[in-house]
């Protein structure tokens, strides 16, 4: 579009499209911005005004046109299971290999490779009244659990906890789990905070099974090799988004978002497990990688379901601040007293 010469000596206005860059496509966009702009610095005529009317049209259909094509263009896939966890750490791994060797068809959905789940990161040990390094016994584990909660705890989980725990140890020994031992064999345990013999009467308890200070460490990478054992189908790197709930309130499974190429999955489910791990990360000082958002608390609540107990977070008594640091509760277990 070229501008009428005007009345006086100066030179006609050049259309401001002509400065783009040689590279740069032009597209109606462009064009009509260009168009607009020296439109704008001078008197335009009637048939300019008209052709940046209509290339301005022509842009609104284009962009109504894409926004039509772009609505619900998603891959979904849809899949069946009798069970689903949600969840690849400790406890997510261990429940989908109990489910698979009972026989249920079931699907593990984590949002990182299994390895990577936080569980890796624990360092001191796992308390277990194995009763190695003095006679010990389930119920002082759990007097101490119980007392170490300010008697808030949940007593009934507490009492299953501390009764099972030298059987889940034990499992895990038999998993392959390379527990440190006492120079006569046994899994060696630690003096750890918060233990004590004899109802609090005894001193001191060395209760704590660990695998150096990478137990941790040493569990999900057990876990994970150990559940490959068993028929359960992984979605690795698939992020869970949503419950799919039934009109009746009944979880029938979940969505999940494959992170790779933004499909889709719809996994239908009669039995629905969140192994989904803690929520630190929703406080500004904490010790938790920042994969720990509470993804499947969300995603109960988005559902409607009750949440019990979430101020239960688990703070550690002794970190330095600033420097993100843990002490080990080890440090209180050998005497270590905070002044």
């Amino acid at each position: 579009h070229h501008h009428p010469p005007s009345s006086g000596s100066q030179p006609p206005l050049q259309p401001t499209v002509e400065k783009r860059a040689r590279n740069r496509p032009r597209t109606a966009a462009t064009t009509t911005a260009a168009m607009l702009s020296s439109a704008s610095r001078a008197a335009a005529s009637p048939a300019l005004r008209r052709s940046v009317a209509s290339a301005s049209a022509a842009s609104r259909r284009a962009a109504s046109s894409a926004a039509a094509s772009l609505k619900g263009d998603y891959t979904v896939v849809d899949h069946e299971y009798d069970a689903v966890v949600v969840g690849a750490g400790g406890a997510g791994l261990r429940a989908a290999m109990g489910l698979s060797e009972a026989g249920f068809r079931t699907a593990c959905v984590s949002k990182l490779f299994p390895t990577r789940s936080h569980t890796v990161a624990a360092q001191g040990g796992v308390n277990a009244a194995l009763g190695n390094m003095s006679e010990d016994d389930w119920r002082w584990h759990m007097y101490d659990t119980v007392k170490g909660s300010d008697w808030l705890g949940d007593q009934d989980a507490i009492h299953y906890m501390c009764r099972e725990a030298p059987a889940a140890v034990l499992e895990l020994e038999s998993f392959g789990l390379p527990f440190s031992r006492t120079e006569d064999g046994k899994i060696y345990q630690r003096a750890f905070g918060g233990q004590s013999l004899d109802y609090g009467k005894g001193g001191q308890a060395h209760r704590c099974a660990c695998a150096a200070d990478r137990t941790g460490h040493a569990m999900l990478h057990t876990l994970y090799g150990r559940s490959l054992a068993f028929d359960t189908t992984y979605f690795i790197e698939y992020f869970a988004m949503d419950l799919l709930m039934s009109d009746d309130g009944q979880c029938a499974g979940v969505t999940a978002l494959n992170m790779e190429d933004g499909t889709v999955h719809r996994i239908k489910a009669k039995n629905t497990v969140l192994a989904t791990g803690g929520y630190g990360r929703a406080y500004f000082s904490c010790t938790s990688a920042h994969t720990c958002t509470g993804d499947g608390n969300s995603m109960a609540m988005r559902a409607g379901i009750a949440h019990q107990d979430p101020e239960f977070v688990q703070f550690h008594p002794t970190g330095i601040y600033g420097a993100g640091c843990l002490m080990t509760e080890g440090c209180r277990g050998e005497g270590g007293i905070l002044r």
